[in-house]
């Protein structure tokens, strides 16, 4: 069995929590994806159609530019848990942006995510062209911040 990762982005926190959390619960190494601007809370209202991420989400290609990970070799692991919040029921576009800085052939990536009541929706559809073909994605489960650590490890080793 090879090493694990939790990879998260986290614009408000709460999915940082959750990664934490797995951390814990698995004994994963962890990486945070980090956008190079980071959003203010102004970035975040979805409800406004010029605010940053609603701006980005409507372009499916946007690829809001992220920061080196920092000591992360991604050829080291084997499964990799990669987590985010759901935006217009699809991972934020800056998680494209990191996958598609390195190199995901051959790893298997179980998404986990945050959300105030959206699903998965097409995550996957619109994440698998940022990875290797030989990448396999699985959509795995949406968390609440209150995710305990033994269902969030009884989880991760279904997979």
């Amino acid at each position: 069995m090879g090493r694990s990762l939790v990879l998260y982005f986290s614009a408000g926190g709460i999915t940082r929590t959750v990664a934490k959390n797995l951390r814990e619960a698995t004994g994963a190494d962890i990486c945070e994806i980090k956008p190079k601007i980071p959003y203010k809370p102004e970035d975040l209202n979805w409800m406004d159609k010029n605010s940053r991420s609603s701006i980005e989400m409507n372009d499916k290609s946007s690829r809001p530019e992220v920061q080196e990970a920092v000591a992360i070799d991604i050829s080291d692991y084997d499964k990799i848990f990669l987590g985010f919040p759901i935006w217009w029921y699809v991972a934020p576009t800056c998680v494209n942006s990191f996958l598609e800085k390195y190199d995901f052939s051959n790893k298997k990536i179980i998404l986990f995510a945050t959300s105030g009541g959206s699903r998965f929706g097409e995550t996957v559809k619109y994440l698998k062209p940022s990875v290797a073909p030989s990448c396999e994605i699985i959509e795995g489960e949406v968390f609440s911040v209150a995710a305990s650590l033994e269902k969030l490890k009884a989880w991760a080793d279904k997979y």
